[in-house]
């Protein structure tokens, strides 16, 4: 029989854990928000970005990773999912926000502009190393999911998914929403081999995601 496809990323070991730990509870601050790529920061380290469609959890989880309150704003105005918003971690990483995905009351002008600026950014960062694509727990992988998903694949840039909220459904839920993705996912040839399932209440994967963060340097 042939091993699971997607299966969960391991619990790290204590030492990949303390080193995660120590990366993104560290010195973590808000750089800026950038609108155009000639606003971009220089590519002079190592960068993560985050992906995911409105209301995932995305802000949350961000806050939860690094320890903050309030780093990631959590709020749903329109208006404020324009931005590509950089994050300094120590000397070492960026931390990057992007546009949350799938806001329908967004004026479609606006969509346009930032669905371009994304394409300019993921074609053109040689330092990103890898995309989390943040899906929820309680609703699986959906069309917009995929656009994205899509554009990583024609960009060449990998991506893992992490799945948000699972704190919010049961085991067998949760069972049948990791095979809907794993299905999903098949068909994404730049989808990284391993899922995290992450709560940011429960602080369910935060220990995984921030070791597989700090390992990618």
């Amino acid at each position: 029989m042939s091993a699971l496809a997607f299966p969960e990323a391991p619990a790290p070991d204590a030492y990949a854990e303390e080193a995660g730990r120590k990366l993104l509870t560290g010195q973590v601050d808000f750089l800026k928000g950038v609108v155009a790529m000639d606003g971009m920061p220089p590519a002079d380290r190592l960068e993560v970005c985050f992906a995911g469609r409105s209301n995932v959890g995305k802000s949350s989880l961000i806050n939860a990773l690094t320890g903050r309150r309030a780093l990631a704003r959590t709020s749903n105005t329109p208006g404020r999912t324009q931005e590509i918003n950089f994050f300094t971690v120590g000397e070492s990483h960026y931390l990057v926000d992007l546009p949350g995905y799938g806001f329908a009351k967004a004026p479609v002008p606006v969509v346009e502009k930032w669905q371009r600026l994304l394409k300019s950014y993921l074609a053109g960062r040689a330092t990103l190393r890898r995309a989390f694509v943040l899906i929820d727990m309680r609703h699986g992988v959906k069309d917009v999911d995929h656009e994205i998903m899509k554009l990583l694949d024609q960009s060449a840039v990998t991506f893992q998914v992490v799945l948000t909220k699972a704190d919010k459904i049961g085991a067998a839920e949760q069972a049948r929403t990791l095979a809907q993705v794993r299905a999903a996912l098949a068909k994404h040839p730049a989808a990284y081999p391993e899922l995290v399932v992450t709560s940011s209440e429960k602080g369910v994967g935060l220990p995984t995601l921030r070791a597989i963060i700090a390992g990618l340097a």
